[in-house]
């Protein structure tokens, strides 16, 4: 049986809601509750055979023990499948009492169940304002558009008893990847698909010991409704023998309730509900394995407070708050095992470029190559999630290297290892096949340069912000250097001027008047000084003179300052004049060199190649950035100008044939 025949019928759920009404945007909560149910209902009719079985059955006699014995397994109860061998079909059976009976059977439930289902008895006991599923809103909508019954008869006919977690994984991305092209609400998220998973998991069992008898540790501090963390869970334990125990941590209600309802049917596995920023359930853990695939372009601000203020010291810096995708990616971090830990992070392209040097997201990228913790990074393929076509990228951290890859960084191009979907699925056109992943995954494990694998010092990410002042020249390359204050004759604007350095109080309006029709290139504007020398702009050589001498180039700089009454002096307004360097600040990227020296070096050679104006070193930033583009760039090659032509010759003979075809037509 293939799981996937369930999904039109899942969907034909939609016509009802569209006949009803009902805006498509709110399908996918509509939806939901349900598809959980049908989940919960499943699993607790399996392990209910299962362990009927194994005890060789229940009657009248046994019954009442087994009940508690079934609810000693913490997987959650419903009185109805356990205890009277009922499910949502058989409630069904009968449209007259279907809704009392359906009231009775959420009634059935544990109280945790309830809770997660979002049953409003519940919840109002619990005085919460978490509605996580909110099946009893749902209901009620589906009442009074008088389709509650279909829609339940319909999701009653879905059957998962015969199916086993890998198969209802895969059948619940089908789902949620339907709900992510129905609703806007889903912005920033990506729910991770199966191609991508398998290869996530491939990479991370490079690096796991299965000979180990521990526990192997496995978190998502983004797990949405679980499937990547739980999809890791299962493609790992088909290759080890050890125990897996899963942790997750979810803040979107609706989604932390489908993962927690499917870790009650895991072996060993810890959901919680929360802010994963914010929050420090888990702060004293380290886990063997870290995948994720954190939220995209979603801002912080809302909790911006509480990073800023953090103590747990997970934050080196922080990014703009438009993206908190580097937020993620130090928690991570800080989580990551320091002995055997590898981390898988999904991210977009923001994480590798976005920020200047000195910004938070690049001292965050700095300070992980610093620590040497970023091992490889892979380029995926475009068009490869649900409701995104953008690239997409895997951050592979480690903080245990291999000696031969200490200081070291692969990156692996995948963008071109793709096949193309039979049938489009949402923005997914393309996946992954076996011999994609096959191929990243031996890049990865051999480091091995080819044309889809380079390796780098980790120091090639690195680049110098240089600041200079640049200086502006004559004609025969001179300038002013430097502020030169002028012993101050006159100022002399507009046809007016000003005599001396003190102006009264008297005669200040007109002196603030002529020092702000002050422009050193207009011909009428020129200063003295005391000795007499005249200062103007000499607009053909671009230089400023004194007399007929060519200082340079420069600016001649007037000001008016009020000064107050002193003991010995009236208060008065003073007037300057300062010859300044005609200058403006620039900045240079120059690669890097961790030797101070050869640092310098790189900056001085390169500044003297390719900086033509006199200039000044100020201060330099180190920034760290990852551009694919460069790293994996291939020029274009132009067609032969012969080729062009031959090409152009067969076109005019074509377009010659159709003129003559024409004007026979015509005639």
């Amino acid at each position: 049986m293939d799981i996937l025949q369930y999904k039109t019928k899942v969907f034909s759920v939609a016509e009802f809601y569209r006949g009803a009404g009902i805006k498509q945007s709110e399908w996918p909560k509509m939806m939901m509750p349900f598809f959980t149910l049908r989940l919960v209902e499943s699993r607790l009719i399996r392990e209910r055979d299962k362990m009927e079985k194994e005890i060789g059955g229940v009657n009248d006699e046994n019954r009442n023990d087994f009940v508690e014995y079934f609810k000693t397994k913490t997987m959650g109860y419903n009185d109805y499948v356990i205890r009277q061998h009922k499910d949502l079909r058989t409630i069904c059976l009968n449209d007259k009492t279907m809704e009392s009976d359906f009231e009775a059977y959420l009634k059935g439930f544990d109280a945790e169940t309830k809770r997660l289902l979002g049953v409003a008895e519940q919840l109002e006991n619990e005085k919460t304002k978490d509605k996580f599923l909110d099946i009893s809103s749902v209901e009620g909508t589906l009442k009074s558009k008088n389709i509650f019954f279909d829609v339940v008869k319909l999701w009653s006919e879905i059957d998962l008893v015969p199916f086993d977690n890998s198969e209802i994984t895969t059948f619940e991305e089908h789902i949620k990847r339907e709900w992510a092209d129905m609703s806007a609400e889903t912005s920033g998220e990506q729910y991770t698909p199966q191609d991508i998973i398998s290869l996530i998991s491939e990479i991370v069992a490079t690096r796991v010991d299965t000979t180990k008898k521990d526990f192997l540790s496995i978190y998502d501090p983004t797990c949405g409704g679980g499937n990547l963390l739980f999809g890791m869970e299962d493609r790992l334990q088909s290759q080890t023998e050890r125990p897996i125990k899963t942790f997750g941590m979810e803040w979107e209600s609706s989604l932390y309730a489908l993962s927690k309802i499917e870790s009650r049917f895991r072996k060993d596995s810890d959901i919680r509900y929360g802010n994963t920023l914010t929050q420090t359930v888990f702060i004293d853990n380290r886990f063997n394995v870290i995948v994720a695939n954190p939220p995209y372009g979603v801002d912080w601000k809302g909790y911006k407070k509480e990073i800023d203020n953090d103590q747990t010291g997970r934050f080196i810096d922080t990014p703009a708050v438009s993206d908190g995708q580097l937020l993620f990616d130090q928690h991570i971090v800080y989580h990551l095992d320091e002995k055997d830990g590898i981390a898988v992070i999904v991210n977009n392209g923001s994480s590798l470029f976005s920020g200047d040097a000195g910004s938070g997201e690049s001292n965050i990228r700095k300070y992980f190559f610093e620590k040497d913790w970023v091992e490889a990074v892979v380029q995926m393929p475009t068009q490869e999630f649900f409701n995104t076509g953008i690239y997409t990228y895997l951050w592979i951290l480690n903080k245990n290297k291999a000696a031969d890859r200490k200081d070291k960084v692969l990156m692996i191009d995948g963008s071109n290892f793709w096949e193309l979907l039979k049938k489009s699925r949402g923005d997914k056109r393309r996946q992954m096949n076996d011999v994609h992943r096959a191929k990243i995954v031996e890049a990865f494990v051999n480091g091995t340069e080819n044309e889809y694998c380079k390796v780098f010092s980790k120091y090639h990410f690195y680049y110098n912000k240089q600041k200079i002042v640049l200086f502006n020249v004559d004609s025969d390359k001179k300038y002013i250097k430097e502020n030169v204050k002028l012993e101050l004759g006159t100022i002399n604007s507009t046809g007016k001027k000003i005599e001396g350095k003190t102006v009264s109080i008297d005669d200040s309006t007109e002196a603030t008047e002529i020092i702000s029709n002050f422009d050193y290139k207009n011909s009428s504007c020129f200063v003295t000084d005391k000795e007499g020398n005249k200062y103007s702009w000499d607009s053909e050589k671009e230089t400023i003179l004194k007399g007929k001498e060519a200082l340079g180039c420069g600016t001649i700089v007037t000001k008016i300052t009020a000064k107050k009454a002193t003991k010995t002096l009236p208060a008065r307004f003073e007037v300057s004049a300062t010859l300044t360097p005609d200058c403006v600040n620039d900045y240079e990227i120059i690669s890097y060199s961790p030797n101070e020296e050869e640092n310098t070096k790189l900056i001085d050679e390169f500044l003297a190649k390719y900086v033509f104006l006199p200039y000044v070193k100020k201060d330099f930033i180190v920034g760290a950035e990852i551009n694919f583009n460069k790293i994996f760039y291939k020029p274009e090659v132009l067609p032969k100008a012969s080729d062009l032509l031959s090409e152009i010759k067969e076109l005019d003979n074509e377009l010659k044939d159709l003129e003559s075809q024409f004007s026979l037509d015509m005639e």
